[in-house]
């Protein structure tokens, strides 16, 4: 759990400064690119090539592929369409995404986390009643992709990690979510990236390298290893941790003219979405063990 509290704080103010300074300035592709190669570059040379199972280095593979290849391409895609608060808010599905991606790798299924999505997404209406542009709707859509592969990332990688215990530190062998997120990275910027765009002064690659180097390659990894010792009640609760407090730093730093209210509103059905969620589930399990 101290890992998941710490890197929540770590990264609380990682929405605000990708959508500040670097939304709408500098090319996403090559934004997430940076980030994917320089914690690749720090995890390199600890990793270990040789006596780990091939099923370990693609589920890790894998996981990175899902959790910072997607899930960034997206995010960073989402901050064209979306305010910072709105990309926060939305980014509360996670939780329920992280519960069905248990559900299906435990192969068990409960309907009440769509039930509580259709719930969320009605507080997601109400931020943005006004103005349910074809522009929200994309990134709406885009951030909810990023939400996904994110919570299967996690997920994922916490089942890899418990069905191959080795007897080496698990730094040895998490550089391969990073190259597994490079495969993502590298052609995306390739065909969609824009050259004209890149960075264009000391605060924008030094803002990079601190995500890089910090929220990336130090975040990602004490995340997931905290992932690995708290059940997934608790990691979808932990999900949603980030919300209020990168709200808190964007609203009084940089964005004090915010509809507040609104955003209150919206934000109060999501997390009874949240709530209903594990009402539903308690309900109905109890119902089930009673047949």
């Amino acid at each position: 759990m101290g890992f998941l509290v710490f890197v929540t704080v770590l990264w609380a103010f990682s929405f605000s400064l990708i959508g500040e300074f670097l939304a709408g300035r500098v090319d996403s592709y090559f934004a997430v690119l940076t980030r994917v190669l320089l914690a690749a570059l720090v995890f390199l040379p600890l990793t270990r090539w040789r006596g780990v199972p091939d099923g370990l280095k693609k589920g890790i593979l894998v996981s990175g592929m899902l959790q910072f290849g997607i899930t960034y391409v997206c995010l960073y895609q989402a901050f064209s369409y979306l305010s910072v608060p709105e990309v926060l808010l939305f980014s509360i599905f996670t939780p329920l995404y992280v519960t069905l991606a248990d559900d299906a790798l435990n192969r068990r299924f409960s309907p009440a986390g769509l039930v509580a999505a259709a719930v969320a997404t009605l507080g997601a209406g109400v931020i943005r009643y006004d103005g349910l542009s074809e522009d929200f709707i994309t990134g709406f859509l885009l951030l909810q992709v990023a939400n996904i592969t994110f919570a299967a990332g996690q997920v994922g990688y916490k089942h890899v990690m418990a069905r191959y215990p080795l007897p080496i530190p698990p730094w040895r062998t998490f550089g391969y979510f990073f190259f597994g997120a490079l495969i993502v990275a590298l052609p995306s910027f390739l065909i969609f990236g824009n050259a004209d765009k890149l960075p264009a002064t000391p605060t924008q690659w030094g803002i990079l390298a601190w995500l890089g180097l910090a929220a990336s390659g130090l975040g990602l990894f004490l995340w997931n290893r905290g992932a690995c010792y708290v059940d997934a009640g608790t990691l979808a609760v932990m999900n949603n941790a980030l919300v209020p407090a990168g709200l808190l730093v964007n609203l009084l730093i940089w964005n004090r003219d915010a509809d507040i209210p609104r955003l209150a509103v919206g934000g109060a059905i999501i997390l009874a979405s949240l709530w209903l969620n594990s009402w539903l589930r308690v309900r109905w399990s109890g119902a089930e063990g009673r047949i």
